[in-house]
């Protein structure tokens, strides 16, 4: 058995699928092996929110985060990461006031948005639209 006791949590957007892992360190957060500050700025900031109520909460932040994202786009792929960061360092320091602190400031940091595409209708030409009907 391992003796880091590290945690592995996974979270998805639309397609994409994220897999975080905890490990006591000294505060490195890495996405598919890049480190998260040479990302875009809005990427950046949307990582470091969980991050940052999570210091503010527990007052130090002691993990390495790696995180694996596959799938889906861009976008969806850092809400992902940012659903498993958070659900990871919930996991890791068991803080009920930290679960709280993260559904107070924006619920979809814990729970995962599972809102899918609809599918096409046979003999229709769209989801949710019907083809009209000509009377004369």
């Amino acid at each position: 058995m391992a003796k880091d006791k590290s945690v592995l949590v996974s979270g998805k957007r639309k397609t994409s699928v994220a897999k975080a892992r905890v490990v006591a360190g000294t505060g490195k957060v890495t996405i598919n092996k890049l480190p998260h500050h040479l990302h875009h700025e809005f990427h950046r900031l949307a990582i470091e929110e969980p991050l940052m109520i999570a210091k503010k909460v527990l007052k130090s932040l002691d993990y390495d985060i790696n995180v694996s994202v596959f799938g889906g786009g861009r976008e969806s792929q850092i809400e992902a990461a940012r659903l498993a960061i958070a659900k990871a360092l919930v996991q890791k320091t068991k803080s009920d006031a930290l679960k709280k602190a993260f559904l107070k400031y924006d619920k979809h940091l814990l729970v995962a948005d599972v809102r899918r595409k609809e599918t096409y209708k046979p003999g229709d030409s769209k989801a949710r639209t019907r083809r009209q009907k000509s009377y004369r």
